[in-house]
């Protein structure tokens, strides 16, 4: 019998900006807690991510307690995993999605502005507001976060050691800044879960993951490339989409914490 087993949990706090691993998160409909509650948005209200500013991958977070820290060139500054006073709610655009979300602060949405040499505002989706995954896949009318599209993201270490073996220069795990990473099994085990258990949390592979340039820009450095996106294009390509890792949705919304077993339920074939 295959054994799996999670050996790595990470949340990213504000959307295109560094992730913090954790040993345990909780389990919440929108994703793990505080991943993906902050975004960054224009004069427009539209999002902004690393796609067009590369520069987002160098603001780091840590996990001080009972705030992020998010340290860039030097500076730092903080801001509450649970916002107890927000500002007006206005609405904001993240793909063809419009959500309600209030700004942190002028004090906050200035330092951003200033480190990115753009006009900007932190924004905080709050937990109660709603934002549909794609129904096409949902199962049960389920939420997401400002994540792209799905609450949760998962990729074997396997996966990932397959691809590093075609490419010229190995990569880390960071570029797919996914929020589960496991061990064992084959490369590409989590193509054919449908459905499976981490610790007592039930969770529902929904679709593989599609890939964009994001994943081409290193995220120590900020420098953009053609790799990995070249290379998964080869042997990774479903109806012009470059596919690593899949999205899930969770059915139980208890801890996790690494070391937990993974169980497969049922299998569907992905790919």
């Amino acid at each position: 019998m295959l054994t799996y087993r999670l050996e790595e949990i990470w949340i990213y706090p504000v959307k295109s900006l560094g992730g913090i691993r954790l040993p345990s998160a909780k389990v919440m409909e929108k994703g793990l807690q505080y991943d993906r509650r902050y975004m960054l948005v224009d004069e427009s209200n539209k999002f902004i991510t690393q796609r067009a500013f590369p520069l987002m991958s160098q603001f780091k977070l840590e996990n001080p307690g009972e705030s992020f820290l998010i340290r860039f060139e030097g500076d730092s500054i903080g801001i509450p995993k649970s916002p107890v006073s927000i500002g007006d709610h206005f609405d904001a655009t993240i793909w063809d999605d419009t959500v309600e979300v209030t700004e942190l602060s002028k004090e906050v949405s200035h330092w951003f502005s200033q480190k990115m040499k753009l006009t900007c505002k932190l924004v905080f989706f709050p937990e109660g507001n709603d934002r549909l995954v794609d129904q096409a896949y949902a199962t049960n009318q389920e939420h997401v976060s400002l994540a792209d599209g799905y609450p949760f993201l998962i990729i074997g270490q396997r996966s990932l050691d397959d691809l590093n073996n075609r490419l010229g220069e190995p990569i880390s795990m960071k570029r797919f800044r996914p929020n589960l990473v496991f061990s064992g099994g084959e490369p590409f085990a989590e193509d054919s879960w449908r459905e499976f258990t981490i610790g007592d949390n039930r969770f529902i592979n929904l679709k593989l993951c599609a890939r964009c340039v994001l994943t081409t820009i290193d995220p120590e450095t900020g420098k953009q490339g053609t790799e990995p996106l070249a290379t998964l294009a080869t042997f990774r390509r479903i109806d012009n989409k470059v596919n690593f890792g899949a999205n899930l949705v969770a059915v139980d919304h208890n801890m996790i914490k690494e070391g937990d077993k993974i169980q497969i339920h049922s299998n569907v074939q992905l790919i």
